[in-house]
């Protein structure tokens, strides 16, 4: 019995530590990285796939075909010789790990978000370049990703981090002589000691102390700095057209804009309100003038009998 509870113990040691081998590679959101927050609805193995193949085909239009660099600082590009080729794809494969790629999936720590991480890409620069594509053509390209939001700087997600390393990261759009107006949109996830209002009361701050011109406007902003903190991290990054582009929801910017009344249309619904209002108030003037000329009739009438018989 004694043999059969050891081999029991060794199986079960032995898986339990295939189970932590599993997720010891995994690598995490952490500070200094630059990427892509993709929030999706409950599957994320298929946001993941869908956000591969947008960026890659977007990041192709603005940057070229991706050229992965080995450990031995080659480049690898397609190959005519087929057999070559795989041998060169194995390699990679072995290789795992030591060649940066221009994507790369991380874990964020959160709950229906994923992390992607860029490599030798303007995280802002190529997301505003796939919503304007998405408006303009109102093509939905994703059934599971919901936001894209550019992540350009990270820090620890502690206000004295946070305020030391924002001043820093806002210069290029904030710093005299550049000035915009600004509103901020702050976003927490497992992380309990960020209030939303002191760190936008803090962010604000920072950026009216860089340029007294820079002013917030929560209807028409120029500029949204985006404040995404995750556990003990600080995803940061200031983007144009955040209310145009649906704050950055790829299944919203694809929809058809309600139609805008013209001007001159408005004027003319508005004339014809107040024409019809007229109408009814002299309507109502006349309705009431006879209503009390009705009602006088009867009372003269005795007035005169009565003023007859007087006489008589």
């Amino acid at each position: 019995m004694s043999a059969d509870n050891d081999k029991k113990r060794g199986k079960k040691r032995f898986a339990s530590s295939r189970g932590n081998k599993r997720y010891k590679g995994c690598r995490e959101l952490e500070v200094g990285m630059q990427g892509i927050i993709i929030t999706c609805n409950m599957n994320e193995k298929k946001c993941t796939s869908e956000a591969y193949s947008l960026l890659n085909e977007y990041a192709d239009k603005l940057y070229g075909p991706e050229k992965i660099q080995d450990c031995d600082g080659s480049n690898s590009e397609e190959e005519d010789d087929a057999e070559a080729a795989l041998k060169k794809e194995v390699a990679q494969l072995k290789k795992k790990g030591k060649g940066e790629k221009r994507f790369q999936a991380l874990d964020s720590g959160a709950n229906n978000v994923v992390f992607i991480r860029t490599h030798n890409v303007e995280p802002d620069k190529l997301v505003h370049h796939v919503l304007s594509d998405l408006h303009a053509t109102k093509k939905n390209k994703s059934r599971n990703i919901l936001r894209m939001l550019p992540v350009s700087g990270t820090c620890k997600a502690f206000q004295e981090d946070m305020d030391k390393y924002l001043i820093t990261f806002l210069e290029p759009w904030f710093k005299p002589p550049n000035h915009a107006t600004f509103q901020i949109a702050f976003k927490a996830r497992n992380s309990s000691h960020n209030k939303r209002d002191d760190i936008i009361k803090a962010v604000a701050g920072l950026v009216g102390k860089m340029n007294p011109e820079n002013k917030v406007d929560l209807t028409n902003p120029e500029l949204t700095i985006i404040v995404e903190v995750i556990k003990t991290v600080c995803c940061l990054s200031v983007v144009p057209d955040y209310a145009l582009y649906r704050k950055y929801n790829l299944q919203e910017v694809v929809k058809e804009d309600a139609p805008k009344a013209d001007a001159a249309d408005k004027r003319a619904d508005q004339k014809a309100t107040d024409q019809g209002d007229s109408a009814d108030v002299v309507k109502a003037e006349e309705q009431t003038e006879k209503q009390a000329e009705d009602i006088k009739v009867p009372e003269n009438d005795k007035l005169v009998e009565a003023a007859t018989e007087d006489k008589k």
